[in-house]
């Protein structure tokens, strides 16, 4: 069996979907006549536990973790938070920061390049050119955010020439978030100059949407693949019963800057106007919630609706979406935000749930659900197209229920996505 090293921030037990993407990866790769081999952090700084994800390690995987020294111990203290309940979920592109907040993001965009996990970056590589030495492995993968990883991989690739592919689950100089730190001329160009050195360094570059994909295609002579997240089907087995109410369920954080104003607006207007429909709504909040989200949604008079059910792991997290009539998917309202594709979008779709989504309705987004016939895409201003949308799963749902997502999904499974990725390192150990 072939050998590949996967060099990750997140590793169970850290939940989200950054950790689910190759978590689902490993546990598919041995069947595919791949050994992963995990190199991850001991000690990282955990926003969601997530126990359950354990469970998907295959038995075949070697995991190593080193520690890290990182420095958001001393962000905390230097803003004042003692523990994970922040009420802001995006503090980076909250419109609203404290002195000392503002202090903390220059010192962190200035100060940590490319983000504040590089001060593993020698250490790392280091321990790994001695480990290479004694246990050979046959490719290297890194995976960012935190875009660090990627520098590891670089060095250890120009090291040993072991073939070695940088997956983007996010754009690096193109993150919609990285425009709110506060960087100084010199280090911004840095980004840049470290972006392109990883793009052109390396054997191939793997994006998980098709516009990141065209974009780096553009800046590099380095073939540029594409593999999207996607769902596992064993997590989605089994059904989950109507409760009687009309379900409009969001999971993961929920962020001030994807505030849907639009949706809260048609909402309340048609609470207020039709008493059943008051009656029986229910917006199940599954995750952090900003309190700026929390504001909007008294604000249009729906706070007796809420269903705040706070952090989930991943199982009761599919449950919520199976149980819901509708799935809410609002993206940052940020222009940047078009060309990114949400891992929850994927395990929305294979709830097989209509999928109400706000954001740019020529995006990345809107293409897939678009594709998959699974619901509609709406900007945050189009509240005639919202209010259709919501008029027409209401109806279904007093004739019975809205009825379920038969578009052809298949094509983002894990096993498939897993196959594609062991034809890619298939296809740069030969060369």
């Amino acid at each position: 069996m072939k050998r590949v090293l996967i060099i990750t921030y997140y590793w169970p037990p850290s939940g989200g979907s950054g950790v689910q993407r190759w978590v689902k990866f490993a546990k598919y790769l041995p069947s595919e006549g791949w050994q992963p081999v995990i190199y991850t952090p001991e000690n990282p700084d955990l926003t969601a536990v997530d126990k359950t994800l354990g469970a998907e390690i295959p038995p075949e995987a070697e995991v190593i973790r080193r520690p890290i020294n990182e420095p958001y111990k001393y962000y905390r203290r230097l803003v004042g938070r003692k523990d994970d309940t922040e009420k802001t979920v995006t503090p980076i592109s909250s419109g609203k920061k404290t002195l000392m907040q503002k202090i903390s993001l220059f010192v962190r965009g200035n100060c940590f390049v490319p983000d504040p996990r590089v001060w593993w970056v020698r250490p790392s590589v280091r321990f790994l050119k001695n480990y290479l030495k004694e246990h050979p492995v046959d490719a290297i993968i890194t995976t960012g955010p935190p875009q660090s990883m990627h520098l590891i991989g670089e060095k250890l690739h120009k090291a040993t020439g072991i073939p070695w592919i940088p997956d983007f689950r996010d754009p690096w100089t193109r993150m919609y978030y990285l425009k709110h730190l506060p960087l100084t001329g010199p280090v911004w160009k840095k980004h840049l100059r470290m972006e392109q050195g990883v793009l052109d360094n390396a054997t191939r570059v793997l994006t998980v949407t098709p516009f990141v994909q065209e974009d780096y295609a553009k800046r590099t002579a380095t073939p540029v693949e594409m593999i999207t997240n996607g769902y596992d089907d064993v997590d989605f087995g089994g059904g989950a019963g109507p409760d009687g109410f009309f379900n409009i369920t969001h999971t993961g954080l929920f962020a001030a800057d994807g505030n849907p104003f639009g949706l809260w607006k048609v909402l309340g207007e048609k609470a207020a106007a039709d008493p059943e429909f008051a009656s029986r709504l229910r917006l199940r909040l599954v995750g952090k919630v900003d309190t700026e989200v929390l504001a909007a949604i008294d604000g249009a008079g729906l706070s007796g609706n809420v269903v705040k059910i706070g952090y989930l792991d991943h199982p009761g997290a599919v449950r919520e979406q199976k149980a819901a009539t509708i799935l809410i998917l609002p993206l940052r309202n940020d222009p940047d935000y078009a060309i990114i594709l949400p891992g929850k979008l994927f395990e929305y779709l294979a709830s097989r749930r209509p999928i109400l989504g706000i954001g740019q309705e020529d995006g990345a987004m809107a293409r897939v659900v678009e594709d998959c016939r699974a619901g509609g895409v709406f900007d945050w201003d189009n509240l005639q197209g919202i209010k259709d949308f919501v008029d027409k799963s209401w109806t279904a749902f007093l004739s019975g229920g809205v009825p379920a997502v038969d578009g052809n999904i298949e094509q983002y499974s894990r096993r498939n996505l897993t196959r594609q990725l062991a034809s890619l390192l298939n296809d740069i150990v030969k060369r």
